[in-house]
């Protein structure tokens, strides 16, 4: 997972997630999501996790600080697509009330827009 699908639709950043995200691939989403929430652009961040077939605490750290960076924007994280294992993953690590996780894409959007 080097390369990041995306999409950038009125102020919605959406980005889809496609493998592992453990310790090789975590930095370079790292550095990916901060050149795009750098730019101000960005008041709404979808991260699609259809694809994801596994997460790492250290993934579990990127999007713990996107969130924090995007609430501090005034801006929204919302995960969406969970796989069962993925979410399994969210609820072993306490982390499912911490996110705003939705259904489908198409609901997320429309979360990351309100």
């Amino acid at each position: 997972m080097t390369d990041f699908p995306y999409e950038l639709s009125d102020s919605v950043l959406m980005v889809t997630l496609d493998g592992r995200l453990d310790t090789n691939t975590s930095p370079q989403l790292e550095k990916f999501l901060a050149e795009k929430l750098e730019t101000g652009q960005v008041k709404g961040l979808v991260i699609d996790f259809e694809p994801t077939e596994y997460i790492s605490s250290a993934g579990l750290r990127i999007l713990l600080m996107a969130a924090k960076k995007m609430k501090s924007s005034g801006g929204k994280l919302i995960l969406c697509a969970l796989s069962d294992h993925v979410q399994e993953v969210f609820d072993i690590a306490g982390f499912t009330p911490v996110f705003n996780i939705e259904a489908t894409r198409d609901l997320a959007v429309v979360a990351a827009q309100n």
